[in-house]
């Protein structure tokens, strides 16, 4: 399961934040953004529980983090 999540960050919290999501071990890819949201992480995942876990428990709780939307697939 894979799944991309955009962040929005709290005004003046976009490089911190990016910073500080780059330490999570099981986001494969991070990158800015300019518009809507901030940041766009890519998360690999065995299930979608997991990849809730990961979103709910390792993004949304960082203080940067205004905001995101999940976009969940597979590998194909």
């Amino acid at each position: 399961i894979m799944g991309y999540i955009f962040i929005k960050t709290y005004p003046k919290m976009e490089v911190s934040t990016y910073r500080d999501l780059k330490k999570v071990k099981e986001i494969t890819e991070l990158t800015p953004l300019f518009g809507d949201y901030d940041i766009i992480a890519k998360i690999e995942a065995k299930s979608f529980s997991i990849l809730s876990d990961i979103v709910l428990h390792k993004i949304r709780t960082h203080p940067g983090v205004e905001d995101t939307k999940t976009v969940p697939g597979t590998n194909i």
